[in-house]
C-alpha cells in the first residue's frame, strides 16, 4: 500500500486519484475472506432446526446431526435439561453425549466437565443415579492426550469423590488405582494418579490407609519421573492430615527428608513447602532434630541453587519463624535475622552502567526473580518484628524497614505499605520511630502504594497521635511536622490522575483529622480545599466525599465563628448557586447534615434555605429536594417547630399545584400520601389508646353495677324463673320498647354497653390512606369513624330483643297487642311457629290479618326505640352530624307513615 500523503501536500491530481484506487483494492482484497466466511444458504438450512421440537428431541436431532459448536451448545445446556426433565434426560440425552465425546475436541471436552459438574453441585439427580451415569464418563476422560482437558476432567473427579460413598470409592476409583499407578503407565496417568491418592485419604479409615494407600504413595515418591516425585510430595500434606501424627512420623516425614535431598531442584521446593506447612504437626524433638537442620541446609545452599527456591524460602519465611520460634539458639537466631536482612537488600547492591535496552535478558530475569524476594521480605516484615521483640526494633531492622520504604521497585513499596498498619499496631508506644517513613509512603510518587497506605490511614494517624512517650496530643504531633504538607501533597497528585477511586478514597479517609490534628489546622489547610473540590471537580463520587468529609470538619470545629463562615459559604455558593449542580451538591450536603448533626441544628441553619429549592427553576433539583423531604421532615421537633412544618406544608401544596414536570409531581404525591398516612396512623393510634382507657372504665363501673342490692338481685332471679311467652319470640325479630333514660337502671346499662360497641368497632375500623390533601383526609375519617357508630348502634338495637330490660318494662307502656300473652308467627318460610300449641291457650290460630297488623305495628315501635336510641346514646355525635340525624328521622318518619297507610 502507498502511504497516503499528508494533509498539506494533499494532491487531487490523475496520478494520485489512481493511486488511491488501488488501496481501496487492496483493501477489498482484505475483506474478501472475511465474505467467504460467512454462512451460505444451504449451511444456513442445515444449521436450522424445527422450532416445534421440545428441549429433549432438540438436544437429540443437534447431537446426532448438528455441527460441533450445536453439540457443544447442548452439552453446555445439559443442567438446565436435567433439572427440567432428569428421567428422559438420563435416557436420551446423555447416550448421545456419551457419543459424541469420543471424538469431540478440546471446547466440547471442557464444556461437558464443567456440565457434570455443575449437574454434582445442584443435586439435580441422586448420588447413586450420578455415579452410574456420569462417573464412568468422567474415568474415562482422565487420561486425555490434552493436559488441559485432563486437568478439567481431574477437577470434576476430585470433586465427586467428595459426596461418594465408601464402597463406590474403593470399587470405582482406588482398586482400578492400583494399577494406573504403575511404572508401566504413562506420566499423566502417574499424576492423576498422585492427586486422587490425597483425595482418597481423607475418605478412608486409617488401617485402610495404611494397607491400601501408603504402599502406593511410597511408590510414587520413588518414581523415576521428576514431575510425578514433585506432584506425590505436594500430596503428602493431605495424606498426614488423614492418617494421623504416629503415621506421619514414621512414613511421611523420612521420605520428605529423602525428597528434600533429591537431584530435582522442583521436588526439593515441594519438599521443604510441605514440611514447612506440618510444622505444627511435629513435636519439637522433631523440630529441633530433623527440620531446623533441613531448613539451614535451604538457605546455606539457597543463594547457590536456583532462584525459585529462595522466592519460596523468602515466602515462607514469618511461618518458619512462628513454627521454630524458641527452638534457635542465640547464635542460630542471630544467623537467622542476618539471612532476613540479606534477602531484604537482594538485587540491589548490583550497580552497572548500562541502559534498561542494554540489558541481557538473562540479567533481567534475575532482576524479577530479586524483585519477587524482595516483596516476600516485605510481607514478612510484620513476622519478623514479633521473631526480635518490638523493643529491639530500633537495633535490629529499623535500618531493614527504611530500605524496603525506600526500595526502587513500586511492588515493595506497595507491599511495606500494606503492611504499614500491622507493623504500628506491633511497635505500640515505639510507632514514634517510623514517624519519617510514613510521610515517605505518602510522598511516594506511585499512587497505588498510596492506595494501600490509605486503607488503614485512620488507625495508622491515631496509633500515631496516641502513641510515643509524652501523652498530651499537642507535644506527640509537633514530631510530625511534615504530616500535614505530606497529606495535602498526597490529595494533590491524586486529584490530578485519572484513578479518581484512590483520590475518593483518600477524602473519605480525612475524615479522621479532626481526631488527630487541631481545628485550626483543618480549617485553614483543608476546609477550604474541599469547598474547591465540590465545586470544580467533575467526578461525582469524589464531590460527595469531599462533602461529607467538610461536614465532618464542620461538626467538630471548636469556633463558632469559622462555623458560621462555612454554613454561609454552604448556603451562598452551593444552595444560592448560579449552577444547578452547585444546588445539588447543596442538597447531597444536607443529606449529610442530617446524618452527622442533631435535628435542631439542621432545623436551624439549613432547613428553611433546603425548602427554598422548591421554587428551583431546574426540574433535576426540585426533584432531588423532593427525595429528601421524608428525612427533612423527620428533623422536626413538635410543636415546637410547628412554623417550620406549617412552611413545608406550604412549599408541597405550591409545588402539587403548580408542579408541571410528572417525575417531579409523582414525587411529591408519594411524599405527601406518606406524610400524611403516618400522621393519621398516628392519630387513629392516639384514639385507640383514648378508647382503651374509655372501655377500662366502662368495665369497673360495670362490676360496681354487678353488686347492686340483695333486694334486687331476688327480684332479678324471680324474673327469671317465671316462664313467659316473649322467651318464645322468632331470634330474627327485634323488638325494643322506648323508655326514658330514668326508668330502669338497665336503659343506662344499654347506654354503656353500646358505647362500649362503639369503641370496639373503631379497632376494627380499617385504614385506607388514600387522600389528596389534609382536609380531605380529615373529612374523610370523621365520615368513617361516625359511619361505624353508627353500625355498632344497629347490633345494639338488634341485640335488645333478648335484653332483660325488655322483660321488666311496665306492662302498661306496652300496646295490647303486644301483651306477653301475644303469640307471634316466624316470619320466616322455612321455620314454623316457634311457640308450643299448648302453650297459646287454644288450638286455633289467630287471623292472618291480625297478625300483619301486629308485626306492623311492632315495627313502627321498633323504627321510634332506635331513633330514641340515637338521640339518647350519642348525643355528642348527633349535634356534630345534624344533617345525618334528619336523614334517618325523614327515613324513619316515612316507614312510619307508610305502615300507617297499609294497615288502614
Amino acid at each position: 500500500m502507498h502511504p497516503p500523503p499528508p494533509a498539506a501536500a494533499m494532491d487531487f491530481s490523475q496520478n494520485c486519484l489512481f493511486g488511491y484506487m488501488e488501496d481501496l483494492q487492496e483493501l477489498t482484497i482484505i475483506e474478501r475472506p472475511v465474505r467467504r466466511s460467512l454462512k451460505t444458504p444451504e449451511e444456513i438450512e442445515r444449521l436450522t432446526v424445527d422450532e416445534d421440537l421440545s428441549d429433549i428431541e432438540r438436544a437429540v436431532y443437534l447431537l446426532s446431526a448438528g455441527q460441533d459448536i450445536q453439540g457443544t451448545s447442548v452439552i453446555a445446556n445439559l443442567p438446565f435439561l436435567m433439572r427440567q426433565n432428569p428421567t428422559e434426560t438420563l435416557r436420551r440425552v446423555l447416550p448421545k453425549v456419551r457419543e459424541a465425546l469420543h471424538v469431540a475436541g478440546v471446547e466440547m471436552q471442557l464444556t461437558a466437565a464443567v456440565s457434570f459438574l455443575t449437574i454434582l453441585q445442584d443435586e439435580s439427580v441422586s448420588i447413586h443415579a450420578y455415579t452410574h451415569s456420569f462417573l464412568q464418563v468422567i474415568l474415562l476422560h482422565l487420561e486425555h492426550r490434552d493436559t488441559g482437558v485432563s486437568n478439567a476432567w481431574l477437577e470434576t473427579l476430585l470433586s465427586v469423590i467428595e459426596v461418594l460413598p465408601k464402597e463406590t470409592l474403593r470399587h470405582e476409583i482406588l482398586n482400578p488405582l492400583v494399577s494406573k499407578a504403575q511404572l508401566s503407565q504413562t506420566v499423566q496417568s502417574r499424576l492423576v494418579s498422585c492427586k486422587i491418592l490425597g483425595k482418597l485419604t481423607n475418605k478412608f479409615d486409617a488401617h485402610t490407609i495404611k494397607r491400601e494407600i501408603l504402599p502406593l504413595v511410597k511408590s510414587l515418591c520413588q518414581d523415576v519421573e521428576y514431575e510425578v516425585r514433585s506432584c506425590m510430595c505436594r500430596q503428602l500434606e493431605n495424606i498426614a492430615q488423614g492418617i494421623g501424627t504416629e503415621l506421619t512420623k514414621s512414613v511421611v516425614l523420612p521420605e520428605l527428608i529423602e525428597l528434600s535431598r533429591d537431584e530435582g531442584s522442583s521436588v526439593r521446593l515441594a519438599a521443604f513447602e510441605t514440611l514447612v506447612n506440618l510444622l505444627d504437626t511435629f513435636d519439637t524433638d522433631d523440630r529441633s532434630q530433623t527440620i531446623l537442620p533441613l531448613v539451614k541446609s535451604f538457605c546455606e545452599k539457597s543463594f547457590k541453587a536456583d532462584e525459585s527456591i529462595l522466592i519460596s524460602l523468602s515466602f515462607h519465611l514469618g511461618k518458619l519463624c512462628h513454627g521454630l520460634y524458641g527452638i534457635f539458639t542465640p547464635d542460630q537466631h542471630l544467623r537467622f535475622l542476618e539471612f532476613y536482612k540479606k534477602l531484604c537488600t537482594l538485587g540491589l547492591q548490583q550497580e552497572n552502567g548500562h541502559s534498561e535496552n542494554q540489558i541481557p535478558p538473562q540479567i533481567l530475569e534475575q532482576e524479577k526473580k530479586y524483585i519477587s524476594v524482595r516483596k516476600n521480605c516485605a510481607y514478612n516484615f510484620p513476622a519478623m518484628i514479633v521473631f526480635v521483640d518490638p523493643k529491639n526494633f530500633h537495633l535490629e531492622l529499623y535500618s531493614t524497614f527504611f530500605c524496603l520504604c525506600h526500595d526502587p521497585e513500586v511492588p515493595v513499596r506497595y507491599t511495606i505499605a500494606i503492611c504499614f498498619y500491622e507493623v504500628s499496631k506491633l511497635l505500640n508506644s515505639g510507632v514514634y520511630l517510623i514517624h519519617k517513613e510514613l510521610i515517605t509512603l505518602l510522598q511516594d510518587e506511585s499512587l497505588e502504594v498510596l492506595d494501600a497506605l490509605i486503607d488503614h490511614l485512620p488507625e495508622i494517624l491515631e496509633l500515631m497521635s496516641t502513641g510515643g512517650e509524652s501523652s498530651v496530643q499537642e507535644n506527640k504531633l509537633s514530631s510530625l511536622p511534615d504530616l500535614i504538607p505530606a497529606l495535602t501533597a498526597a490529595e494533590q497528585r491524586a486529584a490530578a490522575s485519572l484513578k479518581w477511586r484512590t483520590h475518593e478514597k483518600l477524602l473519605q479517609k480525612y475524615a479522621c483529622l479532626p481526631h488527630v490534628i487541631s481545628s485550626d489546622q483543618i480549617y485553614y489547610r483543608f476546609l477550604q480545599r474541599m469547598f474547591t473540590i465540590m465545586m470544580t471537580n467533575n467526578v461525582l463520587p469524589v464531590q460527595k466525599a469531599a462533602s461529607r468529609t467538610l461536614c465532618i470538619f464542620l461538626r467538630y470545629n471548636r469556633k463558632q465563628e469559622q462555623r458560621h463562615e462555612v454554613i454561609q459559604k454552604l448556603i451562598e455558593q452551593l444552595g444560592q448557586g448560579k449552577s444547578y449542580w452547585n444546588r445539588l451538591r447543596f442538597l447531597d450536603t444536607c443529606e449529610f447534615i442530617i446524618e452527622i448533626f442533631s435535628k435542631s441544628f439542621f432545623c436551624k441553619y439549613f432547613f428553611l434555605p433546603a425548602i427554598e429549592l422548591t421554587r428551583d427553576p431546574v426540574a433535576n433539583v426540585r426533584m432531588k429536594l423532593c427525595y429528601l423531604l421524608p428525612k427533612v421532615k423527620s428533623t422536626l421537633k413538635i410543636p415546637a417547630d410547628k412554623h417550620l412544618l406549617q412552611q413545608l406544608e406550604m412549599c408541597v401544596r405550591k409545588l402539587l399545584c403548580q408542579e408541571k414536570d410528572k417525575d417531579v409531581l409523582a414525587i411529591v404525591k408519594r411524599f405527601q400520601k406518606k406524610f400524611y398516612e403516618k400522621d393519621l396512623l398516628d392519630q387513629e393510634k392516639e384514639r385507640e389508646e383514648l378508647l382503651l382507657l374509655e372501655m377500662e372504665q366502662l368495665e369497673k363501673e360495670k362490676q360496681q353495677n354487678d353488686g347492686r342490692p340483695t333486694t334486687d338481685k331476688m327480684f332479678e332471679k324471680k324474673r327469671r324463673d317465671t316462664k313467659t311467652p316473649t322467651q318464645s319470640l322468632p331470634k330474627n325479630i327485634p323488638i325494643s320498647v322506648p323508655g326514658p333514660p330514668s326508668v330502669t337502671p338497665s336503659t343506662s346499662k344499654e347506654i354503656k354497653k353500646s358505647k362500649l360497641i362503639r369503641s370496639q368497632s373503631f379497632n376494627n375500623q380499617a385504614f385506607h390512606a388514600k387522600y389528596g390533601n389534609l382536609e380531605k383526609c380529615a373529612s374523610k375519617s370523621s365520615t368513617t369513624g361516625y359511619t361505624a357508630s353508627v353500625s355498632g348502634l344497629g347490633k345494639t338495637s338488634l341485640l335488645s330483643l333478648t335484653d332483660d330490660s325488655f322483660r321488666t318494662r311496665n306492662a302498661s307502656s306496652v300496646p295490647p297487642s303486644f301483651s306477653p300473652n301475644t303469640t307471634l308467627p316466624s316470619t320466616s318460610r322455612g321455620t314454623g311457629n316457634s311457640l308450643d300449641p299448648k302453650s297459646s291457650g287454644s288450638k286455633d290460630t289467630q287471623p292472618r290479618k291480625a297478625t300483619l297488623k301486629n308485626v306492623d305495628i311492632f315495627s313502627c315501635f321498633l323504627t321510634c326505640n332506635w331513633i330514641y336510641k340515637l338521640v339518647t346514646v350519642f348525643p355528642s355525635d348527633v349535634a356534630f352530624n345534624g344533617s345525618l340525624l334528619t336523614a334517618h328521622c325523614h327515613m324513619a318518619g316515612w316507614v312510619m307513615i307508610s305502615m300507617l297507610v297499609v294497615l288502614l
